[in-house]
């Protein structure tokens, strides 16, 4: 069976690349808003598990299309001969500079490649790109034409009747939002343009479907264990007699967080390489809070759950969420911790940032200090006790597995991870994973806890799917 290969050609600009790393998953695709900037015939194989199933070849824009077709009008008097006089010209021009970038292009198509032709459906439809389609059409191959509205669909109306002249095949496709089903639904359209490939594309289709059932299902899982280890992590450490615990105790507080801090970055690492993302950039500055800004009311991230909800989930879960110092709502720290900790008074006003995390450490991690038959003691610090905290891992896992597996490998945005998800919880759902939770910080029944708790996060991963 042979791998179906695809070139994607165009006027410079036009988003060919972005088309090629949508299809390819492929965040190494090279892509710039200046024009020219794809210089020579890239091929990207789109692979799952080492199997290739599929390639596509970026390619330059044309630069000098009405010339090309001058000299194939030229050589070739009749349609039978057309296919092998662009090969004739590919041959003959490869190594002349004019004409390198249309040779480029072509190259691959005369090599057996199907068309992609991409334009751009925010620009006007004008007559001198038809010198490039008309060269397309002569070399004979399976062709399919793409509006990719990068700005607009202002002018798709005009694009569409004028592609209509040289294609029997036209698609809007946005290259930085199609989602999964739109890139499917276009590998199915190639498998029906030429009888050799539509085995090969169904194939293809088949294996990407149940890949992305395998690539959920592993986020969910690692989503999962984050957030119980998140509930059952602590860490320890032996003191001789006579050495200060308080210093000990603040250590094992920061290497506590650390440790959480370093596991959710893990997580993160891993649902990206799930969706074939090597190269993702994130923007979570807002949250890694300046110590001031620790307790600060007006600096709430409501990753977790708001005070209304704790109160409800802190009834029915049997934990203790309200108390005569306040409520605790959140817990601290950067990085993943941000957001945690805003601790209120019973009197409503917000604790003092210059008090520092460390005051208040053990309404997030319960520290112990045990005495030791040897002499001296044993320090602990974890498992967490605050009742939010495994809901703001939640929040924050669901917000950027589902900004993951949603964006295409054309989108070269920041990731913003500075949304808050959970207040899309029912009532019931909150009560449930307080139970869970309450039950998984005590022991109870971990089996049984865990695999609700992957029922559920699974369910949510797959919402968007």
């Amino acid at each position: 069976m042979s791998i179906p290969g695809f070139a994607v050609v165009g006027r410079p600009n036009k988003g060919k690349s972005s088309i090629v790393a949508t299809l390819a998953r492929d965040d190494a695709v090279y892509i710039d808003s200046r024009a020219g900037t794809t210089v020579a015939a890239d091929a990207y194989p789109m692979r799952v598990d080492g199997e290739t199933l599929y390639v596509l070849v970026d390619t330059p824009g044309f630069q000098r299309a009405r010339a090309v077709l001058e000299w194939l009008q030229a050589h070739c008097s009749d349609a039978a001969g057309r296919p092998e006089a662009v090969r004739a010209f590919v041959e003959q021009h490869e190594d002349d500079e004019r004409y390198r970038d249309e040779c480029q292009a072509l190259r691959p198509i005369v090599d057996g490649a199907g068309i992609i032709y991409v334009v751009d459906g925010s620009c006007p439809y004008g007559a001198e790109y038809e010198a490039e389609m008309e060269i397309l059409r002569w070399t004979g191959r399976p062709s399919l034409a793409l509006i990719n509205p990068i700005d607009s669909d202002e002018f798709v109306d005009q694009w569409t009747a004028g592609l209509g002249q040289f294609f029997t095949t036209v698609r809007v496709f946005n290259a930085q939002r199609a989602e999964l089903t739109k890139q499917l639904e276009l590998l199915e359209l190639f498998g029906h343009l030429d009888p050799a490939w539509r085995a090969p594309l169904e194939r293809a289709v088949t294996i990407l479907r149940q890949d992305r059932l395998l690539q959920t299902q592993a986020a969910s899982n690692y989503i999962t264990d984050l957030i119980i280890e998140g509930i059952t992590y602590q860490v320890d450490q032996a003191v001789p007699e006579g050495i200060p615990t308080e210093p000990v105790q603040k250590l094992l507080f920061e290497r506590y967080k650390a440790h959480l801090v370093k596991r959710e970055r893990q997580c993160r690492q891993r649902v990206e390489e799930l969706y074939y993302y090597a190269n993702l950039k994130r923007s979570e500055q807002s949250l890694a809070l300046e110590e001031g800004d620790l307790f600060n009311m007006e600096q709430w991230y409501l990753w977790g759950l708001g005070k209304k909800a704790l109160l409800a989930v802190g009834a029915s879960a049997g934990a203790v969420v309200g108390a005569t110092t306040g409520m605790a709502v959140d817990a601290v720290s950067g990085g993943l911790l941000a957001g945690l900790g805003t601790l209120v008074t019973g009197g409503g006003g917000a604790i003092s940032g210059a008090v520092g995390a460390w005051l208040y450490a053990d309404r997030i991690a319960q520290m112990k200090v045990k005495g030791i038959p040897t002499g001296g003691h044993r320090i602990s610090c974890g498992p967490s006790r605050n009742v939010n905290f495994p809901f703001v891992l939640l929040g924050r896992a669901l917000t950027h597995q589902r900004q993951v597996s949603t964006r295409t490998h054309a989108d070269r945005g920041e990731l913003d991870l500075s949304q808050p998800l959970l207040d899309w919880l029912g009532e019931r759902e909150r009560r449930q994973l307080a139970r869970i939770f309450a039950d998984l910080r005590s022991g109870k029944k971990p089996a049984q806890g865990r695999a609700e708790l992957a029922a559920m996060v699974l369910e949510w991963c797959r919402g968007k799917d």
